[in-house]
């Protein structure tokens, strides 16, 4: 059973995320060989305030 776990940053619809579980699962499934009822996608979302590049919050590139 194989577990795919992504983290991104907040914003995408809900039509963008089906699109992204989906075409991952089907990645996933035609590389493993595993069926797609046993393939778990897991989307972690967080907040523009709480994820960081190069010691810049992402929330802040907006302001600047």
């Amino acid at each position: 059973m194989p577990i795919v776990h992504i983290d991104l940053i907040a914003g995408r619809s809900q039509e963008q995320l089906k699109n992204l579980v989906k075409d991952v699962t089907d990645a996933v499934s035609k590389n493993t060989g595993a069926p797609a009822e046993h393939i778990h996608v897991i989307l972690s979302e967080m907040q523009k305030n709480r994820y960081s590049v190069g010691g810049v919050l992402k929330g802040d590139e907006e302001a600047e």
